[in-house]
């Protein structure tokens, strides 16, 4: 054989072709060439000679002898020869599925036994094509289509066709059949450059039955699960309920065909610490674990009941957790069989599960034998529900109080009672308080003979932060009421000395060797001045006038000057961050800007090396209140400002004392301590409350929240800020005033001055009289009642103090107007406690002063009050 005959043999399929349409034509063709030389051989015999006619047939003789020899060698056929391989006949023949090769038109060009077995035309010549097969049912021939137009499209495929008989056509066959049938394509180019599809038919009548089979048992034992008499469920590694029985269901009032797999979780139905409990059962990896526990599942309504549940959690290999399953057992009415002490034991764990108390057993080592839920909840991570390990009540108790627990356990070892509790921190977590109380167990019986102690515990963190907290507001509660009573004091004194420096001046020339030493007196006074202003901010006494404020607009404003300050190495950027349509205030200008620029001025201070120094605002909804993980600010709408420096931070022990007043970091002398505690003060006294945030390297955030401001919130408010006419002079060391041209006689005006401190008094009676008034003068509020009737009500103002001894002024403002509406009223001050919001109407009309003041500022306040027609309201 050839080589390319054997090439050929290779790569040609095992096909049997059942006929040969290009041999016949070869047949015919070579018979007539025979015929038409025969024919002129007969035709021409007479004229040729016996040369030629012996040349024709020698050349006759040499093309005959030549194909024999090629066709004896194989490298020509007259008729091809059929390569059939017995050994892959065999094999095809042996294949259990039925395999058919047709054309492209469906023409059949092989079938092995199989298909003709499946087809019933095993023994007959004629092999079925599946167009004849399936042509009568129309659901089968519309499965043919497909795959031939998928065939057709390059696509091989398969699919499953039901009939009602089978191909065969074996009438003592019942019930339905099914067949798989199959298509690909054979790459064959051999057989007219045409492709041809193999087709694959199965018979899966059988397996079709065994899967009936299969989903009816597998109904069945749905339908057995479903209704048996305990519940079940099954859950994923997240506790997603995936499965759950028509029994629990039915006790929980779930609707069935309302569940969907994983739209509940265990903690849904799990009342109490159940959760807990069940979550603290894990299995060691690559196994499973079961207990059984009592506690009390909750229905989609809220109602609860006991239950007994089997609880069965898988762990994987690498220690994941794995799908869990529990049967659960209604105990609502307790079987006749169990006896009183079973029931009484089913009572006591669903209580001790249920209990949000903390409770723990323990021997006299500190082994811990029983838990509760709650405990496991709150020491998870730690303690978990496995009495096959030795777990330690040692280890949730920091170290330094484990010497504590020790004798709290001895003790109860003792049976002695009233043990001193145990306040510990957790062990990894010292942010966290706990306090355990520990009782000896005096009534030990056979269940639980190693019993010595039992373990109540309670966490106490949000109860340490309290008292922190109230510790450090009485401490500055405490400094603010000295402070503010140091700071009364002292402004009748500086007033005093105001006033006394002003009448001095008054007399002496800018030539008088003395008339420096008394500028330096009134400078130092007003410094004075400054420092009790900041006093009375920080213990929240001091006169506010709160207006309504955008902070935008403020912030605006300030930036010049803010940027001023922190102007100069090093070199300090400043970012502003504002938010849109911010909510509006309610706080006192001046003194909010002081604060903006004391924090601005502090964070300035703390990049030496420069930095970025950034103002924001921004809106703050109820709702995120809570994301500021601050408890003492209320739920409700906030504006909040913050003030954010790149330095050097504040460091932890030094955080909590920054308000305090005279606290300082600074260098002697350049600093006095009070402008955080003036910060701190007129935040408060403004309703707001303000945050400070640092860590070393890396800055520090002062958090400021306003409540926001609604027009609605406060109508003696609004009538107060629209009426009000405050006369007085904000004193400041960083600002020099500027005397106005005014006339500031009296011109024979009659004043009652009435004022507890002597030295004020007389200053100010001296300097009003200087300007020509009348003054008539009194130590306290009775007296100027009595002053007032020998005058018969011949007074044009009353300047009174508000603080005084029997009769303060506010009630005496109120006494006066009962006989004399129209009198004008001035209080002076340097605050005024409550004594306003107690004694006064909202409706009252007066002017205020505040201490302390100097010469020309109190007769512009005397002077303002004559010439005001509408009384000023406070």
């Amino acid at each position: 054989m050839s080589k390319k005959t054997r090439q050929l043999d290779i790569i040609r399929p095992f096909i049997k072709y059942e006929h040969h349409p290009g041999t016949s034509l070869r047949i015919i063709v070579l018979g007539l060439i025979l015929i038409f030389f025969t024919t002129a051989f007969v035709i021409f015999k007479d004229s040729l000679g016996n040369g030629i006619v012996l040349g024709v047939l020698g050349i006759f003789a040499m093309i005959g002898v030549f194909f024999l020899i090629l066709s004896v060698i194989g490298l020509i056929e007259i008729i091809p020869q059929s390569h059939i391989d017995s050994l892959a006949t065999a094999f095809i023949n042996s294949q259990p599925e039925g395999i058919l090769i047709t054309d492209e038109r469906g023409q059949v060009i092989y079938a092995n036994t199989a298909y003709k077995r499946l087809t019933d035309s095993l023994w007959n010549k004629k092999i079925k094509s599946l167009q004849t097969l399936l042509f009568s049912n129309p659901e089968a021939s519309e499965v043919l289509y497909r795959l031939i137009n998928n065939l057709r499209e390059g696509k091989e495929g398969g699919e499953e066709l039901r009939l009602m008989k089978p191909l065969g056509g074996n009438i003592q066959s019942s019930g339905s059949h099914w067949y798989r049938l199959k298509a690909r394509i054979l790459p064959f180019s051999f057989y007219k450059n045409k492709l041809l599809y193999v087709w694959q038919l199965t018979d899966i009548t059988t397996e079709r039955e065994d899967q009936e089979l299969f989903f009816k048992e597998l109904q069945n034992a749905i339908n057995y699960l479903d209704h048996a008499p305990v519940g079940f469920i099954s859950a994923s590694h997240k506790d997603e309920i995936v499965y759950i029985n028509a029994t629990l269901a039915e006790w929980l009032g779930i609707d069935l065909a309302q569940f969907k797999p994983g739209s509940l979780t265990i903690g849904d139905i799990a009342a109490g610490e159940g959760l807990s409990l069940i979550q603290s059962v894990q299995a060691e990896p690559g196994s499973q674990k079961t207990v059984t526990l009592d506690l009390d599942f909750r229905r989609i309504d809220g109602h609860v009941f006991p239950v007994r549940i089997v609880h069965r959690v898988a762990s994987k290999f690498d220690d994941a957790p794995g799908e869990s399953r529990t049967i659960v057992i209604a105990r609502q009415n307790c079987d006749e069989a169990d006896s009183d002490g079973a029931i009484a034991t089913m009572r006591f764990n669903r209580f001790f599960n249920n209990t949000p108390m903390a409770i723990a057993s323990i021997d006299s080592n500190g082994h811990i034998l029983r838990t509760n839920g709650s405990f496991l909840k709150l020491f998870s991570g730690i303690i978990i529900a496995d009495n096959t390990n030795i777990q330690s009540i040692f280890s949730i108790i920091h170290d330094n109080e484990k010497q504590k627990m020790i004798t709290a356990l001895k003790k109860a070892k003792e049976k002695k009672s009233d043990i001193a509790p145990v306040d510990s921190l957790h062990p990894k977590d010292e942010n966290r308080h706990f306090r355990f109380y520990v009782n000896a167990v005096l009534d030990q019986n056979t269940e639980a003979r190693e019993e010595e102690a039992i373990i109540y515990a309670v966490e106490i963190t949000e109860q340490k932060a309290l008292e922190t907290r109230m510790a450090q507001t009485q401490k500055l509660n405490a400094v603010g009421t000295l402070a503010g009573g140091m700071a009364h004091d002292f402004n009748n004194v500086l007033t005093a000395i105001l006033l006394s420096a002003d009448h001095l001046l008054l007399q002496a020339r800018s030539s008088d060797a003395s008339f420096s030493d008394l500028m330096e007196i009134k400078h130092n006074a007003n410094r004075a001045a400054v420092l009790v202003r900041k006093l009375l901010a920080f213990s929240r006494k001091q006169t506010m006038r709160p207006t309504v404020l955008n902070l935008t607009e403020v912030i605006t404003n300030l930036r010049i000057m803010i940027e001023k300050l922190i102007s100069g190495p090093p070199h300090v950027k400043l970012y502003i961050d504002y938010e849109r349509d911010l909510w509006d205030v309610k706080t006192d200008l001046f003194q909010f800007e002081q604060v903006l620029v004391n924090l601005c001025v502090n964070a300035y201070h703390a990049m030496p090396k420069g930095g970025i120094l950034t103002l924001r605002t921004r809106n703050v909804d109820a709702k995120k209140i809570g994301s500021f993980n601050c408890s003492d600010l209320p739920k409700e709408d906030m504006v909040l400002i913050e003030v954010e420096d790149t330095g050097t931070g504040i460091p932890s022990d030094i955080l909590d004392k920054i308000f305090e007043p005279f606290f300082t970091t600074k260098e002697v002398g350049k600093g006095t301590g009070l402008g955080l505690s003036m910060v701190y003060g007129v935040v408060h006294q403004s309703g707001g409350y303000i945050f400070p945030i640092s860590e070393v390297g890396q800055g520090t955030i002062f958090r400021i929240f306003l409540p926001r401001y609604y027009e609605q919130e406060s109508l003696m408010s609004l009538v107060s800020n629209q009426n009000q006419k405050t006369i007085s002079n904000e004193l400041s060391s960083n600002v020099n005033l500027q005397d106005e041209p005014t006339d500031l006689t009296g011109k024979s005006a009659i004043v009652l001055l009435v004022e507890d401190e002597s030295a004020v008094r007389r200053g100010g009676k001296r300097m009003l009289e200087a300007r020509g008034y009348t003054v008539h003068e009194a130590c306290s509020g009775i007296e100027a009642l009595e002053v007032m009737d020998k005058l018969q009500g011949h007074v044009d103002v009353v300047v009174s103090d508000v603080v005084m001894p029997e009769m303060d002024g506010p009630t005496l403002l109120r006494e006066l107007r009962k006989k004399y509406p129209n009198l004008k009223f001035i209080f002076v001050s340097g605050y005024a406690e409550d004594a306003f919001a107690r004694n006064l109407t909202t409706d009252a009309k007066f002017s205020f002063l505040s201490k302390p003041f100097s010469l020309k500022q109190l007769a512009t306040a005397v002077n303002d009050a004559l010439l005001s027609d509408i009384n000023i309201s406070s």
